[in-house]
């Protein structure tokens, strides 16, 4: 378990790291999104069911970044003592209400501007998963929607101009090639 408790933490410590992912130290997370950003790790999750459909979700409107874009299944930080592996099904658990397990596919350092908003200067891990929708129970206040897209569908959303976050665009581009269908 998680030694992290969500209610005691609003402005949890992430962990600051170097492109080849050596830990650097900590900062608090609205400091790691402020200006153009300090490097840390992050994950993202990308859940796939019986028929190689990805679980999609748009970003609730309370978030500071990309608020109301469209993303992959889940995504987050792991904080000061935590291991990415638990951050994710900590995050999972969290944001969708579901625990599955999660296979590491690859990493990736990516760096996007959101305006004055701030911005995400990460080292991303990404985690593929399986997943049985009638047991997703989402937290609006991280989730605003949710659907199903088959990877054609997906193809034809990004290519239409449908606003979706930029770690999603990129990991895609990589998924999906060897997505399941």
């Amino acid at each position: 378990m998680s030694p992290r408790d969500p209610a005691s933490s609003p402005d949890p410590l992430l962990i600051l790291v170097d492109e080849e992912d050596r830990e650097l130290g900590f900062e608090r997370r609205s400091l790691c999104h402020d200006g153009e950003g300090r490097l840390h790790r992050a994950f993202s999750i990308y859940l796939s069911d019986a028929e190689g459909r990805l679980l999609l979700q748009r970003r609730s409107l309370e978030k500071r970044l990309w608020a109301g874009y469209w993303s992959n299944s889940c995504c987050g930080h792991p904080e000061k003592g935590e291991s990415t592996e638990a951050a994710a099904s900590r995050r999972l658990e969290e944001e969708l209400g579901v625990s599955v397990p999660l296979e590491l596919v690859f990493k990736y350092p990516y760096h996007a501007s959101f305006g004055e908003e701030g911005s995400e200067r990460e080292l991303c891990s990404v985690f593929v998963g399986r997943f049985d929708a009638e047991r997703l129970r989402p937290d609006p206040a991280e989730v605003m929607e949710w659907g199903w897209l088959s990877p054609r569908e997906i193809e034809e959303a990004l290519a239409g101009g449908r606003d979706c976050t930029p770690w999603f665009r990129i990991a895609w581009s990589t998924l999906s090639r060897s997505w399941p269908s």
